[in-house]
């Protein structure tokens, strides 16, 4: 199975994590400024070409930081409208964006990899079919998201560990959102 062969078009919907995705993910520690928050190389450039390609894109982000108490939701919205402004800057567009709060220990029907946050989107945007959507992240969470909603999953590292161990949740792996955004 390739990218080519699954025809990609406005009936699909891009699922995006965010750190380590979007922007550089920060070891140990969280994104808690705009000021903080890096864009990974060619990410611009592949949200334009997403934007060609995807009938609706949207990040879900699990968020504990702000469960910490290590940020302020306030802060959190500021980073996320930034964000969304300079992809459409960019000639790109996110829908929307949806994040969990919740700490890993709470298990949050809302945190990755539990649903809650693509049942939310597929409310807001009926046209959603989760079989003609992708899930791209860094994650196992991620890919686990992806799978639980009958997602293709897209590994966004250039650690290929995870497609080899793991290859029933990983339908197709790239270095970095640039590289996917070129295979579409």
């Amino acid at each position: 199975m390739t990218l080519h062969s699954l025809n990609i078009s406005k009936e699909w919907t891009l699922f995006l994590d965010r750190d380590g995705v979007i922007n550089r993910r920060l070891v140990d520690d969280y994104v808690k400024t705009w000021k903080d928050f890096k864009f990974l190389d060619g990410v611009l450039e592949a949200m334009k070409i997403f934007n060609e390609s995807f009938g609706k894109i949207v990040v879900v982000t699990n968020q504990q930081g702000v469960g910490k108490g290590l940020m302020k939701v306030e802060t959190l919205e500021e980073i996320h409208t930034k964000m969304t402004s300079e992809v459409k800057n960019a000639g790109g567009r996110i829908d929307k964006i949806y994040f969990c709060p919740d700490l890993k220990a709470s298990g949050s029907f809302n945190r990755k990899p539990q649903v809650g946050m693509g049942l939310k989107a597929k409310k807001d945007f009926a046209q959603i079919n989760f079989k003609k959507s992708i899930m791209a992240g860094d994650s196992l969470s991620d890919m686990k998201f992806g799978l639980h909603l009958k997602m293709k999953t897209v590994w966004i590292s250039s650690d290929n560990s995870v497609p080899r161990k793991y290859p029933h949740l990983v339908d197709f792996s790239f270095d970095d959102l640039f590289s996917f955004s070129q295979n579409l």
